[in-house]
């Protein structure tokens, strides 16, 4: 395997790991450009992605790496800003949260010389992935709603559902799905301004704004767009200016009809730090979630990513992946995909292979949802630090969050009472019994805790 063909395996499977915005931000224009002995050294484009790659994905990327290569045990960065030529590599925009990106011939065909994945491309002007369409979403039984209030925004934009806000658990199609919106308006209605925005980068332009004193020319930039899409809103909760300023973009696009499709790992009401009046603009228009697809649908999603990459497998080789890989559809698609680059590497390719190869992405329930990973958890979605959940305290934002630990520590990992009593500090087991009955009951009555508690599993469950 060359350096090519090695690094492009590396970025298929770590597509999987992290969100497509961070895929995109941090990924593009890197390459090996040398592998000697245990070591391999990759180029990026700029000092700034160095020092994110380094701190932020480093491990990732050499687990990736020595998966693929066991040779492989030492990487390093370098800045390499042009191309062979001279000319400049097609870095990121520098213009603020990309809202003004251009793009140029030259820099469109470094992309595709870099990347060679038809997932990998973005429309320079909408920040959209054109791969992302309504005809390769795979529709189910646990994402048709959000389908359905999708085609119906895509169809009358900012008349039909706004905002749209969808939610759900980590890869479950979410992205595809919001930016799918995007092409179809993209491409029906040549006059409407589309821009897909992750809230990340849309906080680091609020930033960068406060910080060179050009708030009104951030928000200028953002008036002519009638289609705004912001992926993981969940992402400005506690940054109150960031917060503030949003709410007056919300408010500017809202009046004038314009179209707003927000997504998230939760519905609104269940984002801590969420300013209320923010709330209340997302609840406001279609609430649609998307959860966890069952095996016929992971069967159908397989198949589609198949014949979109003009491939084939054994069907017992299909019927193993969707029988075994639960945890969502990106982790779908990466088992996929590391069968499919042994497929090209002409490596045999029976049960007995699979399993091996895909050993990393099967596992028992209970290999993942211990107590520490419950904890963590809980505390994490109430936005509370784990000591929080076992202060001595009837503080109502508290005994909530505590319920709901003991809760699923007697439901996922059947600990006794007495158990989850002696881990809450020597409680009397009767406390523990009531905390269990009383959230299994309003689980039955509420909603609102019904959706809490899905969502928690899900991100216990998803590793």
């Amino acid at each position: 395997m060359n350096n090519l063909e090695l690094w492009q395996s590396v970025l298929a499977q770590m597509q999987f790991h992290i969100s497509k915005a961070n895929f995109a931000t941090w990924f593009q224009n890197t390459e090996i450009i040398s592998k000697n002995s245990e070591k391999i050294i990759i180029s990026v484009p700029n000092a700034f992605s160095k020092e994110w790659l380094s701190n932020k994905y480093n491990k990732l990327i050499l687990k990736t790496l020595h998966d693929i290569d066991d040779s492989i045990k030492e990487l390093e960065f370098v800045i390499k800003p042009q191309d062979a030529n001279g000319a400049p590599k097609n870095v990121l925009p520098k213009t603020i949260d990309g809202i003004n990106s251009t793009s140029s011939s030259n820099t469109q065909r470094q992309e595709e010389a870099q990347l060679r994945f038809e997932e990998f491309k973005i429309n320079k002007d909408t920040n959209l992935n054109p791969r992302y369409t309504f005809t390769s979403f795979v529709v189910g039984s646990f994402n048709e709603l959000a389908h359905a209030a999708a085609l119906a925004v895509a169809d009358s934009p900012g008349f039909t559902y706004n905002p749209l806000f969808i939610y759900g658990g980590t890869g479950l199609g979410k992205t595809h799905l919001i930016q799918a919106i995007g092409n179809k308006i993209s491409d029906e209605q040549k006059k409407k301004k589309v821009k897909y925005i992750s809230s990340e980068k849309f906080v680091s332009g609020i930033v960068s704004a406060i910080r060179t004193n050009s708030m009104e020319a951030f928000k200028a930039s953002l008036a002519p767009i009638d289609v705004l899409i912001l992926d993981d809103i969940q992402f400005i909760a506690g940054k109150n200016k960031s917060q503030e300023e949003f709410f007056h973009v919300f408010n500017s696009l809202y009046e004038k009809n314009k179209q707003i499709i927000l997504s998230s790992d939760r519905p609104p009401n269940a984002i801590a730090e969420l300013e209320e009046r923010l709330k209340s603009r997302f609840e406001g228009g279609m609430i649609a979630d998307v959860s966890l697809p069952d095996y016929e649908t992971r069967l159908v999603i397989l198949k589609t990513k198949l014949q979109e990459k003009n491939m084939n497998l054994p069907e017992e080789v299909l019927d193993y992946i969707a029988t075994n890989v639960k945890k969502n559809i990106r982790e779908l698609e990466g088992a996929l995909n590391k069968i499919l680059i042994c497929d090209k590497l002409n490596q045999e390719l029976n049960i007995e292979a699979v399993k091996k190869l895909l050993k990393g992405f099967i596992f028992s329930p209970f290999d993942v949802a211990n107590y520490k990973k419950i904890i963590e958890t809980v505390a994490k979605f109430y936005n509370l630090e784990e000591k929080n959940l076992f202060d001595p305290t009837r503080r109502k934002e508290i005994v909530k969050p505590r319920q709901v630990a003991m809760f699923l520590l007697r439901k996922e990992l059947k600990y006794s009472f007495p158990a989850i009593a002696r881990k809450f500090g020597g409680k009397d087991h009767t406390t523990a019994i009531y905390a269990y009955k009383k959230i299994l009951q309003e689980n039955e009555e509420n909603n609102k805790l019904t959706e809490e508690l899905n969502l928690i599993k899900q991100k216990i469950y998803s590793g």
